[in-house]
């Protein structure tokens, strides 16, 4: 059974703000990039593993409550009864969903096949989201939008998916401007991510976790956190109004190289194998 190592805690801390921040699915990138590079990761005992992936998820979140506390403050000061309903109708499906699915999830669709199949899917359908007519504002969100942009996020529990890519999706196939779906899926995004950050850190809290692999632990999470706060002032810089089409063939072209190494090796493998 392979160690956690610091550099590569490091780095997947340090690739795991940028692909929380972007529709490209943060869990995925966790799972293919040290796989697609012959990282010792995937060998690393599965619980400690998740361990990590929490450690990674704690950084970002708290990046993200520094970063957006302006934002936040302000929600929470002007917010309305309406507010407190909406993002109560988007919270109840993935927390519904992750309470009754995240194990069966983890175990069986977080290997390099099914990411690959969900980031292609994932983004094919940010590509034809994105040609929606833009043609509402944030401001006018209703109970039903809340309850899509919910069920997007459930199903972002998939590792591939992406939270921001299908609630942007989501958002975008239902008029809004891509400012606005931009804001949406922050608003939405926050109580999830901060709730399921917290509920994984308490179960972390009773899991004993081996000495050597703490450092790699703190590590990542550091790195979590700063790229996080980088990423936040990047997407400042190029602006709300953006395609989301670089995006969706982004993911496409990673599904593909994924696609290409699993060929690979079941063609060395049947090799192997003989006739």
């Amino acid at each position: 059974m392979a160690e956690l190592q610091l550099g590569e805690a490091i780095a997947l801390g340090l690739l795991h703000g940028p692909a929380e921040l972007l529709p490209i699915s943060s869990s995925g990138h966790v799972t293919v990039v040290p796989w697609l590079l012959g990282w010792e990761y995937p060998d690393v005992d599965a619980e400690l593993r998740k361990s990590f992936e929490v450690m990674l998820h704690a950084g970002t979140a708290a990046a993200l409550i520094f970063a957006l506390r302006s934002e936040v403050a302000d929600s929470l000061r002007t917010g309305t009864p309406r507010l407190a309903i909406l993002i109560g109708l988007s919270f109840m499906p993935p927390a519904a969903a992750g309470y009754a699915f995240e194990g069966p999830i983890e175990r069986h669709l977080g290997r390099p096949g099914p990411v690959a199949a969900a980031l292609a899917a994932g983004g094919l359908a940010l590509a034809w989201a994105d040609r929606s007519p833009s043609r509402r504002d944030s401001a006018e969100a209703t109970g039903a939008d809340a309850l899509w942009l919910g069920v997007a996020q459930a199903c972002a529990l998939v590792p591939g998916v992406s939270r921001n890519g299908a609630t942007l999706t989501a958002a975008r196939r239902r008029g809004f401007t891509r400012a606005s779906a931009q804001l949406l899926s922050r608003h939405v995004a926050l109580p999830i991510i901060a709730a399921a950050t917290a509920r994984r850190l308490a179960r972390l809290h009773a899991r004993e976790v081996p000495p050597a692999a703490r450092k790699p632990l703190a590590g990542g999470a550091a790195a979590s956190f700063a790229s996080t706060l980088a990423a936040v002032r990047a997407a400042r810089r190029i602006g709300p109004d953006r395609t989301l089409l670089p995006y969706a063939a982004y993911r496409l072209a990673v599904s593909g190289l994924i696609a290409a190494r699993l060929a690979r090796l079941r063609s060395a493998r049947s090799s192997t194998m003989g006739p």
